[in-house]
């Protein structure tokens, strides 16, 4: 899964004094509610990534086979804007549950919303598939940006324990979507997929119920803000300085350079997944048993469990020798990991003969590339999170977040679309020359980036 759903939503909200919390530097143990945050965050990633490892292999599937029938163009398409539309509804919902539904609320109304959202894509009928998408969007506006900002607020400001806590949240994340590639997968591919989308429902049901019974642990966090007093004359804006002016600028230059990025690492759930259907030998000979397509949805989330820890000293040790890279260097270091992967993938898929519809690559290929994939993503997601937390001047953080997840949700849309190439160009060129775009691409940014990664550190003033 992406580290875009690293949650840094506490810095960003307007409310992140840890009000109703009995949380002090002294007490070394993390709060129950915290766990009661994870397993409601972990079954909610189950449901998103469950059904997103399906949604492409859905659409293209022919009608025979209880699929859609379209093109990979047109799935392409559809892919995009929903996954798109997933970065952008979180502004919105954030903005309403800071000014007046509060996070609890907020959480609920978006776990009620994607619950019925994935009822509706388990009935087989078009009205039902398009409804479901929108209710799903429309949730998760509701539901990802609140519940990881009251993890913020569970501790006081300066705590220790909040890296701490986010890195148990994250796990959350990850698992939810490990296993929910695996089981909505296997199911959506052997059983139907109706299956599989109801399967994700009922994985965010799971979800919903527990927040709804445990949400006493939270004590008053969550709740609906208090009104705010229109008598209370605010002080006049200070216009911005030069520094910010800088720093502001490299935010924007890293967004820009995270868009290339995400056009291309999303190729995950929609080129690469149709990739793994259609062209990859997944048969386990001495199991006798072929692999799921949709399992390799479930790569990315292995590797970041067992490569994050390690990226995680690696930065240490190298900030302790004082040889640690700036973060626009990371940045390019994460696109050329990025632009490797999608050559394994250029490699792998030589031998397979113009116009073939189907073949049988080796999965390793696969695999290899999602572990390059997944580097990059290391170096570059967390990096960049970071980075807009520490570049943008406190007025302004809010913003700043909004660029960022804007600018993936530009990626995911523009991934989409070119995803919709993978059967054109396997038939009128090569699949390896499908997959030399990604290469280029991302090649050119990490280039171009580590030219101007210098002036780059020079505008952050100091920022490290």
């Amino acid at each position: 899964m992406s580290e875009k759903d690293h949650p840094l939503s506490d810095q960003v909200s307007k409310h992140n004094i840890p009000y109703g919390t009995q949380s002090t530097e002294l007490d070394l143990r993390h709060p129950k509610a915290l766990y009661l945050l994870f397993f409601t965050e972990m079954w909610e990633r189950f449901s998103y990534y469950g059904m997103r490892a399906l949604l492409t292999l859905y659409l293209i599937s022919e009608i025979s086979d209880g699929g859609l029938g379209w093109s990979s163009a047109e799935a392409g398409q559809l892919y995009g804007i929903y996954t798109g539309l997933v970065y952008v509804t979180p502004l919105i919902g954030g903005f309403i549950a800071d000014r007046f539904l509060g996070y609890r609320y907020a959480v609920l109304i978006g776990g009620v919303l994607m619950a019925l959202g994935h009822g509706a894509l388990a009935i087989e009928a078009m009205p039902a598939f398009y409804t479901g998408l929108g209710l799903l969007i429309i949730g998760n506006g509701f539901f990802k940006p609140n519940i990881s900002s009251m993890v913020g607020q569970l501790y006081p400001e300066g705590s220790r324990l909040k890296d701490s806590a986010y890195t148990i949240f994250y796990m959350g994340i990850n698992l939810g979507a490990f296993f929910g590639a695996l089981i909505c997968g296997w199911l959506g591919e052997t059983k139907g997929w109706h299956w599989g989308f109801g399967a994700a429902g009922i994985g965010m049901v799971f979800g919903l119920i527990l927040f709804y019974l445990g949400q006493g642990a939270l004590g008053k966090i969550g709740l609906k803000p208090a009104p705010v007093d229109k008598s209370i004359v605010e002080a006049p804006k200070e216009p911005l300085t030069k520094v910010e002016r800088d720093r502001l600028s490299v935010i924007l230059a890293l967004s820009f350079f995270s868009i290339l990025f995400w056009l291309a690492f999303e190729q995950a759930g929609s080129s690469m997944n149709i990739f793994a259907y259609k062209y990859t030998d997944r048969t386990i000979d001495f199991l006798d048993f072929e692999v799921p397509a949709t399992w390799f949805q479930s790569v990315n989330a292995f590797f970041i469990f067992t490569l994050a820890p390690f990226f995680s000293m690696l930065w240490v040790k190298l900030a302790k020798k004082n040889i640690d890279p700036a973060g626009p260097y990371k940045f390019a270091i994460g696109l050329l990991l990025l632009s490797l992967g999608f050559a394994v993938l250029v490699f792998g898929s030589l031998s397979i003969p113009k116009g073939a519809e189907s073949a049988g690559v080796s999965m390793l290929w696969l695999v290899f590339a999602y572990l390059l994939h997944t580097m990059g993503e290391l170096c570059l997601s967390p990096v960049g999170l970071s980075f807009v937390n520490k570049l943008s001047p406190v007025k302004l953080i809010g913003v700043m977040f909004g660029v960022w997840f804007l600018a993936s949700a530009i990626g995911n849309y523009i991934g989409g679309a070119l995803a919709g190439m993978i059967d054109e160009m396997a038939k009128t060129q090569t699949m390896s020359s499908f997959f030399l775009i990604f290469v280029g691409i991302a090649a050119l940014a990490s280039l171009v980036l580590f030219l101007f990664s210098r002036k780059l550190v020079k505008l952050m003033h100091g920022v490290h």
